[in-house]
């Protein structure tokens, strides 16, 4: 009769331990914990993201308000207004507006004319007119009867957009004007402005009686084409400086109205 034995586990295959539910268990935990970690990394990404777009605004709106507040503070409405005397005390003539003439006509060295040294104009100060073959391209704003360049030089100016402040000589003697003047070449300099201070040569005519400056500005209509049409000549003479009057003439005459304003 055969003897009864024990029932013995029956290995797997391999000699590897069944796995039971504890093995399914622990790795559906560590599925579990893996996607978690997963959500947690995705999530932290998001509130980077988000956080880096939101300084990014903060950034550019500082710097756009900077830039409107720094632009607002550099023009002439606000940078000139209190040099010299208001535009009531200034004593200004109402602006003329003269017939301009001699748009490209450059005369002088350098021309089919090398012998005319001097041009005849047909006002005082000129709004427009023959001129020299260069103009002024120095980049000063302010000069003095001891360096100034010739009333020519600064007609071929005028064709490029710039406004020139005359000065008569006498003024020359009032060193407090003469420090507003040298302030108004430097805020509405040449290269950004296209402003020029110079002082008139009286040989060429004396200002009206107690008028001491002229505002000067050639305008012009300009086609696509480059063709100039309509053109004008505008001046201004006060008896007083005002920074008031400077700002309201070149924002009425700006440096892009005028026969050629790309010129240099």
């Amino acid at each position: 009769m055969a003897k009864n034995t024990p029932d013995r586990p029956t290995e797997p295959p391999s000699g590897r331990p069944r796995a039971g539910r504890a093995g399914t268990s622990d790795r559906r935990t560590k599925l579990a914990d893996l996607q978690k970690a997963q959500k947690a990394r995705e999530r932290r990404t998001v509130v980077l993201i988000v956080s880096a777009c939101a300084a990014l605004v903060l950034v550019l709106g500082g710097v756009i308000t900077y830039g409107v507040i720094d632009g607002r503070s550099k023009t002439p409405a606000n940078s000139i207004l209190s040099l010299g005397v208001t535009s009531a005390a200034a004593s200004c003539d109402a602006v003329t507006t003269d017939k301009a003439t001699g748009n490209s006509d450059h005369v002088g060295p350098g021309t089919s004319t090398p012998q005319t040294t001097k041009v005849t104009y047909a006002t005082v100060p000129p709004s427009s007119g023959s001129h020299f073959v260069q103009p002024d391209i120095s980049g000063r704003g302010y000069y003095t009867a001891t360096d100034t360049p010739a009333v020519e030089t600064l007609v071929h100016n005028l064709e490029h957009g710039y406004t020139v402040l005359w000065y008569a000589p006498a003024m020359a003697s009032n060193a407090a004007q003469l420090q507003q003047m040298a302030e108004l070449g430097a805020k509405l300099d040449p290269s950004s402005g296209k402003f020029i201070v110079a002082p008139w040569d009286e040989s060429r005519g004396a200002f009206p009686a107690g008028k001491s400056y002229a505002l000067v500005h050639w305008s012009a209509t300009v086609a696509a084409s480059g063709a100039v049409g309509t053109q004008a000549g505008h001046r201004q003479l006060c008896g007083g400086l005002s920074g008031e009057v400077v700002s309201s003439f070149v924002t009425s005459y700006p440096k892009t109205d005028a026969p050629e304003p790309y010129g240099a």
